[in-house]
């Protein structure tokens, strides 16, 4: 079967469906995607957003692991039909939210444990995002925001409470792990 294969936890192997257009969609490698879990650790009972979720691939990899509540971000509604029946395959309830992500940052009111953010590479607005997320306090204490990046871009080391804490390189592309530090150095 083709499509995307969730790496591990409970639902590893199974596969999901890639949202059809003409627009670039990048799911994370299966091997990026083992990577960022295997780092994470044990996900169970900790909050998951996902922004600029697509496929929902990276949902559905947390749930698989434990995550919950899980909340994905999609604003393309030719991709939402496939999101929301790739979600449905988790057992629990995954939340999708058609709007687009600096809307829902600036009226969020939720915080989360884990955020994990794959912009479309060409996506100008990175570093405001991040620092929009610092300003808004979507991450709980000692939470953790991963942005997937073009190896080209710049992002800043820290953004308000965000501090950058890791970085890992997979092809021509980066993940930064930022976490939320409620003592910040100056």
């Amino acid at each position: 079967m083709s499509g995307l294969r969730i790496t591990g936890g409970k639902l590893k192997g199974l596969h999901l469906e890639v949202p059809r257009g003409p627009w670039e969609i990048r799911p994370a490698m299966d091997m990026m995607r083992e990577s960022l879990f295997s780092i994470l650790g044990n996900l169970d009972g900790r909050s998951f957003l996902d922004l600029f979720s697509g496929s929902g691939i990276m949902a559905v990899e947390a749930a698989s692991r434990g995550a919950g509540p899980i909340v994905c971000v999609e604003r393309d509604r030719a991709k939402l039909r496939t999101l929301i029946r790739n979600v449905s395959m988790a057992e629990q309830r995954i939340e999708c939210r058609c709007v687009p992500v600096e809307r829902f940052i600036v009226r969020c009111h939720e915080t989360f444990s884990v955020i994990f953010c794959d912009p479309p590479f060409p996506y100008e607005f990175k570093t405001p995002m991040i620092e929009s997320i610092a300003e808004k306090q979507l991450l709980v204490p000692d939470g953790l925001l991963l942005i997937h990046y073009p190896a080209e871009n710049s992002l800043p080391q820290q953004a308000g409470d965000l501090v950058m804490e890791d970085e890992r390189e997979y092809g021509r592309s980066r993940v930064r792990f930022y976490r939320r530090k409620t003592e910040v150095q100056p």
